[in-house]
């Protein structure tokens, strides 16, 4: 009988700690941004600290932890995302580029989620393709989507919504929390914005901010890449050459405002936006603009001179996006207080991937430098992680789904690639933690023209091989060249160390089974493309 009484006893405290367990699991929010680097985020310590453009931001990063050393696996909008959901780098995944559609039939963490008792909800932009799945609510801009007043696609429809894109976006979470959700369950809350992505179009109330100050430039705005593969010389992303004064920097070229000077370009700049204006909008965006294009007219700037003006507007726009997307947290933490959710609320900030704000005389992603390599990744996980903590171990975007499903205390699927970031949080130190990451670049040719690319970056080294040229590696010392000037392969004095890195990217291609085909292609390709 006493026997009969210690196992009940057992099995019920063994379901009162599991049914606890699952109570105190803790919800999820994860803002993420669309094309912010780390440097322009202040916490980073990037040279647009002094601008202070993210005080939200990085009050988050002083209550919870920074992931120094983050990085992505595919520096582009569509791919990251897909590495994002399904914790499998893009070749196993099937998204590779953004002319691909996601297949949302596969495993994906949201689904998990709920099978795990969470309630789960996405808005913002998804840029997959299709009609989300996994998710109990969703709205989501169709493709890239518009910043000022966009049409948005929800389950029974899509209809346009008057207002700009972080504001509505922040909107229709805040109204989830408040309204939709189910009290009685955990939830995973993903706010997916499209700032501060191409073209860059802050909201009325920003329009003049930072008119007053100039923003630093970044060290290496008039890199020539003399010492980079042929790759670098042979894109289409730099400020001087290929930033357009009005399909990217909204200035007037024409005489009746507001008209694109081409057709072409219509169909997803900024200009096209513009017609969706209402007039107070309307006037309002050319009462800041109009004179800043009559002062750019007058000064018929040539040259370094003009470089450099481009930087200020586009750096200035840029900011003044990201200034919306910061206070989208502000006002999602105080909701989460407001509701008595914030003590059991992880808050993250992500972005899709780094991005180039006039670094080596470029704007745009894709390449595996530093730059748009790197995404910021913040955690703040009330009695988890250590307030003003930072973390140096080498992870992916391809660790965020392993890490919300531990989070959750769901069971990680065997055949998803990354690893979680839990152990991480805690403040441990794993020893059998990555001493390296993989990366594959896939989009080409196509918009910016950069070729494919794979390559490895360890602490301290970075290899990567543009294969469809031929023999085009590049091998940098990030200790001694943190901004990857000096490009050191085929040295004889690095012979050593090139092969090593060489045997290591191998062996991170065979360990993520990266079959992709990775062939050289002939000589008349290779003449066509480089024209």
């Amino acid at each position: 009988m006493k026997q009969r009484f210690v196992i009940q006893f057992a099995l019920f405290m063994g379901i009162a700690t599991l049914v606890q367990a699952k109570s105190q699991r803790p919800n999820i929010l994860f803002v993420f941004s669309d094309d912010h680097a780390p440097h322009a985020i202040g916490a980073y310590n990037g040279w647009l600290k002094p601008v202070n453009p993210t005080p939200n931001i990085d009050k988050l990063a002083m209550d919870g932890m920074l992931f120094q050393r983050s990085f992505c696996s595919n520096s582009i909008c569509g791919p990251s995302r897909a590495v994002i959901l399904s914790g499998k780098h893009s070749h196993k995944n099937g998204f590779m580029n953004n002319g691909n559609s996601f297949d949302w039939n596969q495993q994906i963490f949201p689904k998990i989620l709920r099978k795990n008792g969470y309630q789960t909800a996405i808005y913002g932009k998804s840029h997959l393709k299709g009609k989300p799945q996994g998710f109990d609510d969703w709205a989501v801009l169709p493709g890239q989507g518009l910043y000022y007043n966009p049409d948005m696609i929800f389950a029974d429809g899509r209809r346009r919504i008057d207002g700009y894109c972080t504001d509505i976006v922040t909107d229709l979470a805040v109204n989830w929390l408040k309204e939709k959700r189910d009290k009685d369950k955990p939830f995973m809350l993903m706010i997916q914005h499209k700032a501060p992505h191409r073209n860059w179009m802050p909201p009325l109330r920003h329009l003049n901010l930072y008119d007053d100050i100039e923003i630093p430039e970044p060290p290496t705005l008039f890199d020539k890449w003399e010492d980079n593969a042929p790759p670098a010389r042979h894109q289409e992303l730099e400020v001087d050459r290929h930033m357009d004064l009005n399909y990217d920097l909204f200035v007037n070229l024409t005489p009746e405002f507001n008209q694109p000077p081409s057709q072409k370009r219509q169909d997803r700049s900024a200009w096209h936006n513009m017609k969706r204006m209402s007039k107070e909008q309307l006037a309002k965006w050319r009462a800041a603009y109009d004179p800043k294009d009559e002062a750019f007219h007058k000064a018929n700037l040539k040259g370094k001179d003009l470089v450099r003006w481009k930087f200020q507007r586009y750096a200035k726009n840029y900011l003044r996006s990201v200034k919306g997307v910061d206070e989208s947290i502000g006002r999602l933490q105080d909701t989460l207080k407001e509701l008595g959710l914030a003590e059991n609320t992880v808050v993250i900030y992500s972005s899709d991937q780094g991005f180039y704000i006039g670094d080596h005389g470029w704007y745009d992603k894709r390449w595996m430098y530093e730059e748009s390599l790197m995404m910021p990744f913040i955690v703040k996980w009330p009695g988890v992680t250590k307030a003003g903590s930072r973390d140096k171990h080498l992870i992916q975007n391809l660790d965020y789904a392993e890490t919300f499903l531990e989070m959750a205390g769901a069971q990680i699927p065997s055949d998803m690639q990354g690893r979680s970031l839990v152990p991480l949080l805690k403040g441990e130190e794993p020893e059998d933690w990555r001493k390296s990451i993989y990366y594959h670049y896939y989009e080409y040719p196509s918009v910016h023209m950069v070729p494919r690319h794979y390559g490895i970056r360890t602490q301290r080294y970075k290899l990567m091989h543009f294969y469809q040229f031929g023999d085009e590696w590049e091998l940098y010392d990030l200790r001694k060249d943190p901004d990857e000037l000096t490009n050191i392969y085929g040295k004889p004095e690095h012979a050593k160390l090139q092969k090593r890195m060489k045997r290591q990217l191998g062996k991170l291609q065979e360990h993520y089974e990266d079959d992709s085909d990775i062939s050289e292609k002939p000589d008349s390709w290779k003449v066509e493309m480089r024209k």
